[in-house]
């Protein structure tokens, strides 16, 4: 028996600070059985090699999905996309889309990330104050990521609503409370899909439809999957590194001072925010493949497993000063945004709007400063995110 009981993993007092119990399971039980979403057992894994091989090993499948509660399995397109499937599947469905997210494609997209922060800082300096989750971090990839998919501005924040409830379900009875929200959800992507049919448009939703018909076997389950995991990867995870990484260079000074006085630091702070508020906490659950070895562990075949990426970021047999933040850290060969043949597809854009958001909002206001004690602040419920509900400042 393990020797001490898992806290639930998605309450938002775990995600407020998870790196001491972290810490504390890298010494004593870095592959701790624990309770995962919708109730199934899982093994949870902490340690950086051990977390850096479930990412990138073969043994363990993404191409499985729980039972959905009865009344919402129409919802395939939670459980169909890239990230829940493995080669050739996996490959198929990433090669549809990759070619939107290089480094050259997402440079284009440079000039737009600064007009948005802009516009988003000149709306709220009259005010001396904002919620910076809710006024800048989140309408600045959301704008991106709407526009690139082309979904009408005033229902990108409907989408997000709706999204979100399914994002922090944790359990059977969130995702049955979420089922309004859901088939709302689907019922306007299908709808915008439709309407994309009929008049296409320079968008990749078009693009993805044009690529069904081509041939490329994408089929309705697929197609829709694809727009949800795009929508909502596309925003989610950066909505979090601009919120939690301003927090991070609001509470560390001196860090914050080196950042704005060293504008060559500014990809390898983005890194270190990446590393030490770890966005994507713990990465999607995966099925044991082959009875194999995890540490003192026999993971069997079919057994589920939880890779704590925050956990593994924060790893000191990996990371000198781990609870250290140092913008200048070298190496760093964090896992924020995964590793092997899942890497996350949206890296390149994410980088370029943590970059811009951050730079510019410390740009235009050097006295930034929080607007409410730091115990106060409220952080979100999820498994797999770690992020501020809000983050209320004086600008």
């Amino acid at each position: 028996m393990d020797k001490f009981d898992s806290p639930d993993l998605s309450s938002p007092q775990f995600k407020a600070n998870p790196y001491p119990f972290y810490a504390r399971l890298r010494s004593e039980a870095p592959v701790l059985r624990t309770r995962a979403v919708f109730g199934l057992s899982a093994w949870l894994v902490t340690r950086y090699e051990d977390v850096l091989n479930v990412l990138k090993e073969s043994h363990f499948a993404n191409n499985w999905s729980p039972k959905m509660p009865i009344g919402i399995r129409y919802a395939k397109p939670l459980t169909r996309h890239m990230l829940n499937s493995d080669p050739p599947d996996h490959t198929r469905l990433r090669t549809l889309v990759q070619k939107a997210f290089t480094p050259r494609m997402v440079e284009r997209l440079r000039e737009r990330i600064h007009c948005v922060c802009d516009g988003l800082l000149n709306a709220a300096e009259p005010h001396g104050r904002m919620d910076l989750v809710r006024d800048y971090a989140l309408p600045i990839p959301l704008t991106v990521i709407g526009e690139l998919l082309g979904i009408p501005p005033e229902e990108r924040l409907r989408f997000h609503a709706w999204s979100r409830t399914s994002v922090s379900a944790s359990s059977r009875l969130d995702m049955l409370r979420a089922f309004p929200d859901l088939w709302l959800f689907f019922r306007h992507l299908r709808k915008l899909v439709a309407e994309r049919r009929a008049h296409p448009r320079d968008d990749l939703i078009t693009a993805l439809i044009e690529a069904e018909e081509a041939g490329d076997k994408l089929n309705d389950d697929e197609l829709l999957a694809m727009i949800t995991l795009l929508l909502i990867a596309g925003y989610e995870t950066t909505v979090n590194l601009i919120g939690s990484g301003t927090l991070a260079l609001l509470q560390n000074p001196s860090e914050r001072a080196r950042f704005e006085q060293s504008p060559a630091l500014a990809d390898s702070a983005i890194e270190e925010l990446l590393r030490f508020t770890s966005p994507l906490d713990i990465a999607r659950i995966r099925l044991v493949k082959t009875e194999m070895q995890v540490g003192s562990r026999t993971l069997r075949r079919g057994e589920l497993v939880l890779a704590a990426i925050g956990s593994a970021n924060h790893d000191e047999a990996q990371f000198a000063n781990p609870e250290a933040l140092d913008i200048a850290r070298e190496p760093n060969r964090h896992l924020a945004l995964g590793q092997g043949a899942h890497f996350c597809l949206g890296a390149p854009l994410a980088r370029l709007e943590g970059r811009i958001a951050i730079t510019t909002l410390l740009q235009r206001f050097p006295g930034l400063r929080l607007a409410a004690p730091v115990e106060s602040l409220v952080w979100r419920k999820s498994v797999a995110l770690r992020g501020l509900e809000k983050l209320p400042v004086h600008l």
